[in-house]
């Protein structure tokens, strides 16, 4: 898998080829090219701050030699009036990065917020908050990013660093038993060491996978269970594997589950549901 870096220059590439086409001929057509200018990022809706190293980086990569002065990080509490960062390069630049920078830091920030509310409400209790690859396609990158930033934990980032057998994998399969032998054989002759997770839609499928994963299966899913259900679950998995309760889980109920003790719940909202949040890039005259 490709670096962080490696996988943020390819996303700017291909988001200013779409969004600058053959040219800013707003830009093109009024400010000279080797004019210099200086902006500031400004905070208009409180929350957690995130993309402000994306933003860092995005002028960076258009204009090597751009000044970028970073006056909060990511991750910092924002308040309306506040500022994020400065940077002076040339106007043509700032102009050609400044939707980009906006975009990214906007819906960044409204995850990384979001986010944060959910594990505000697990204080005080082992139950960790997962993402999903519920994203936007081709900006999981920076998505992810933000669950991070706000305090979240990456699920599998896609298909293919973990296998995943979900419902539709087991009935194509054959059947629980049969899917997760058919993949403990893929790893061992295939992909050595790749984890694997297995959901489950009934305690009947927990007894199963309890009886038959020991060493093949890493982490048992609970799928739309309720929380008195997740806690009969339990009682079977009796920690012999990593627990992971996921569907409906929102602000209201996710206290519910964590007071189970289930050691993840899975949360496809924190992107999907997340507001970018209001911010601006405005031009400072001197």
């Amino acid at each position: 898998m490709k670096s962080f870096d490696e996988q943020l220059a390819h996303l700017v590439k291909e988001a200013l080829q779409e969004d600058v086409g053959d040219g800013d001929h707003s830009t093109l057509s009024c400010i000279p090219a080797d004019k210099s200018g200086k902006a500031v990022l400004k905070i208009k809706q409180d929350g957690i701050l995130a993309g402000v190293t994306v933003a860092k980086k995005i002028f960076e990569m258009v204009e090597p030699a751009a000044i970028f002065g970073q006056l909060k990080q990511d991750g910092d509490n924002m308040v309306y009036g506040e500022k994020a960062f400065e940077v002076e390069a040339s106007i043509h630049t700032i102009l050609k990065c400044e939707r980009l920078v906006l975009n990214c830091m906007q819906r960044m920030s409204g995850i990384a917020t979001l986010t944060h509310t959910y594990v505000q409400k697990l204080k005080g209790y082992s139950t960790k908050i997962l993402d999903t690859r519920k994203t936007t396609p081709n900006f999981r990158l920076l998505e992810k990013e933000a669950v991070k930033i706000g305090g979240g934990i990456n699920h599998r980032f896609g298909l293919f660093d973990m296998i995943m057998l979900k419902d539709n994998h087991i009935d194509y399969a054959g059947g629980l038993e049969a899917a997760i032998n058919k993949a403990h054989d893929y790893v061992l002759q295939t992909k050595p060491g790749l984890k694997v997770e297995v959901e489950t839609r009934s305690i009947a499928d927990v007894q199963t996978v309890c009886r038959i994963g020991k060493n093949k299966v890493f982490r048992i899913m609970l799928d739309n269970f309720t929380p008195v259900q997740v806690a009969e679950a339990l009682t079977y998995i009796n920690k012999d594997f990593e627990t992971e309760a996921s569907g409906g889980i929102n602000l209201d109920n996710i206290t519910a589950y964590a007071d189970t003790g289930v050691d993840y719940v899975s949360v496809g909202g924190l992107i999907h549901q997340a507001k970018s949040l209001d911010l601006s890039l405005k031009a400072v005259i001197i």
